[in-house]
């Protein structure tokens, strides 16, 4: 455990390599990943930003303008990119550390790409425990980017601060189908590309259906944006800056409970494997006695 306490206390004082080691052990739940966690102390509370958005609405590009506009501030960012899962070997596939390798060589600022590994809803199932390692890494912001995969990435709702939603122009046909899911979650919306022709028809019809939400205490925000031209990044994290304001406690408790009930969830999870599921009901199908409600109430039994 030595080497466990000596690579926190490494992490604690804003090493990469330890930063980078912490997460692979977690990640892959190597032997002290558990007391990696538990062990965890952020030294200060850095504001985790989710960019979540269909694909091709140009997130990387946006959160690659939106890196460079911070570290001109002297600020340190850390990157969470989530990628689809490469068939062959269950990794990253890294594409979206790619377009962001401008920043490789940035001493305050830290990428790390995760594979989503399966895992629906647009994060990786390890999300949650890397953003805690990050955090402890004396971070100012951290950035979620989910891995565009449409309507079920509201996932990103239960971990961000903020959440950013990024939409093109073209996405105007678009908006009535994803209002009942992704639409809902957003804090800011972005529109990028907006120099598209159809932009302003597009952001009268955002702004019409903004005004129908009935927030408690918060209107969501739209930034029109030209990302490979940096345009709008600025004004994107003033409205980023005046959400985070209005955090309250009690949205802070309702974000953990969230956070909570999904590492349960996963750790519960943990024990039930599809292979042996098929090789089970397999054997049932040969009998010729297959209820599926029967099988699961079996399953869940010798779990207890």
């Amino acid at each position: 455990m030595e080497k466990i306490s000596t690579l926190i206390h490494e992490l604690h004082s804003g090493n990469n390599r330890a930063l980078a080691r912490c997460i692979t052990i977690v990640e892959n739940e190597l032997e002290g990943s558990e007391e990696i966690l538990k062990q965890l102390k952020p030294s200060k509370t850095p504001a985790i930003i989710g960019v979540t958005g269909p694909p091709g609405a140009g997130k990387s590009t946006l959160i690659n303008s939106l890196i460079s506009f911070l570290s001109k501030q002297n600020l340190r960012i850390g990157v969470i990119a989530i990628d689809p899962t490469s068939p062959f070997n269950y990794g990253s596939l890294l594409g979206d550390r790619v377009r962001m390798s401008e920043h490789f060589t940035d001493e305050n600022v830290f990428i790390r790409s995760l594979a989503t590994r399966g895992s629906l809803g647009g994060l990786s199932s390890k999300t949650i425990e890397i953003t805690d390692v990050m955090k402890c890494a004396g971070f100012d912001y951290i950035i979620v980017e989910t891995v565009g995969v449409g309507q079920s990435e509201v996932e990103i709702v239960g971990l961000a601060d903020t959440t950013v939603l990024v939409l093109v122009p073209e996405s105007g046909d678009e908006v009535q189908s994803l209002k009942s899911g992704i639409m809902e979650i957003a804090d800011i919306f972005v529109v990028n590309k907006s120099d598209r022709p159809g932009a302003s028809g597009f952001l009268k019809n955002l702004h019409q259906l903004v005004h129908q939400h009935n927030p408690e205490k918060w209107t969501p925000k739209i930034v029109r944006a030209v990302a490979t031209k940096n345009e709008g990044v600025e004004e994107l994290f003033k409205n980023i800056q005046l959400h985070l304001a209005q955090r309250t406690t009690k949205n802070r408790a309702l974000l953990y409970a969230e956070k909570a009930y999904q590492i349960i969830q996963s750790r519960r999870m943990k024990s039930v494997s599809k292979k042996i599921l098929t090789e089970k009901i397999s054997e049932y199908f040969i009998k010729g006695d297959f209820n599926l409600y029967r099988f699961v109430e079996e399953i869940e039994s010798s779990k207890k």
